[in-house]
């Protein structure tokens, strides 16, 4: 099977969930949205209503997709604007948590041009494609996401050793916010880290002959030969990458205290599933952010929060 994009393939309860967020996603963007990525928890546990529903909505321009000026501009400077979506279903309520990304940014971003791993990093994992708007538009997403695969292999092999496993390169690179804390309790058969390594594996097996330098896979092992000039421009530029990346979205998070519906709560939550410390937002902060929130974000950054 394609690992690159393949549609979403839930229960008739999921189906329904997931067609009411798209419904409301082409209300809320009318006439801008290309496509919709499902990717995150929900995904791979196949219960929408439990947590929030991860998505990236693909749009053909920034202008079209917003009502305001401000939210496009801002867009447009940051990439991706992040929104908070609720609706009800049935008797409960599925809720959903999506970026607004320009088909053209989702290009440029997992090329081997763009430095910043955040849009190839993101999509170098277990996506599916939950709505395309026609056949063009879904051959032109799937080459997107196996060009993300491509990047991410072309960024990380040289700084890995010659011979390894598969999973090994597929780990994450440490150059966001990410969440340091387990999931408890979760079925063996829904372990994140068995479906991300079960996604890379295939995906690398996908991509090999694409690659710049000698590259072969052997079932779960590997073996590379980047040129050593390679390898030492690598390590320098993951130095850089981490520094860049994890400012970057300290940036978006600021962000999205005014995209975000309880902007404030989910930074919160973010915070503390990244830190495993719980976070509470000052009253003054929550009132007047633009004000206050610099030195809230300093207090955070000096208890270790942030790094």
């Amino acid at each position: 099977m394609e690992p690159f994009g393949p549609a979403f393939e839930g229960d008739e309860q999921a189906r329904a969930a997931l067609d009411a967020l798209l419904e409301s996603l082409q209300q809320r963007h009318k006439g801008s949205v290309l496509a919709v990525l499902f990717y995150g928890s929900c995904l791979r546990s196949g219960d929408l209503f439990d947590g929030l529903v991860d998505l990236y909505v693909i749009v053909s321009g920034y202008r079209q997709a917003h009502t305001h000026f401000l939210s496009a501009f801002a867009n447009r400077v940051l990439a991706p604007n992040v929104y908070y979506l609720q609706r009800a279903v049935g008797e409960g309520s599925v809720r959903c948590k999506y970026a607004v990304l320009s088909i053209g940014d989702l290009e440029r971003g997992v090329s081997r041009k763009w430095f910043e791993s955040y849009i190839w990093g993101r999509f170098s994992q277990p996506v599916a494609l939950a709505f395309s708007a026609d056949d063009t538009t879904r051959d032109r997403v799937r080459s997107c996401l196996r060009r993300a695969v491509i990047t991410l292999l072309d960024r990380t092999l040289p700084c890995a050793p010659p011979n390894g496993t598969i999973s090994g390169v597929g780990a994450r690179t440490r150059t966001e916010l990410r969440d340091r804390t387990a999931r408890r309790g979760q079925p063996t058969t829904l372990d994140p880290g068995r479906i991300r390594r079960r996604f890379f594996q295939q995906a690398t097996e996908a991509v090999a002959v694409q690659l710049r330098w000698s590259f072969e896979v052997d079932g779960r092992n590997y073996r590379a030969a980047p040129p050593d000039r390679v390898r030492q421009h690598a390590r320098l530029a993951w130095a850089l990458r981490r520094a860049s990346g994890k400012l970057l979205s300290v940036l978006r998070l600021f962000k999205a205290l005014f995209t975000f519906e309880g902007g404030f709560d989910y930074i919160a939550w973010k915070l503390e599933r990244h830190s495993g410390k719980v976070i509470t937002i000052p009253p003054k902060v929550r009132k007047y952010p633009l004000l206050f929130v610099w030195g809230f974000m300093w207090r955070l950054y000096r208890d270790g929060v942030l790094r």
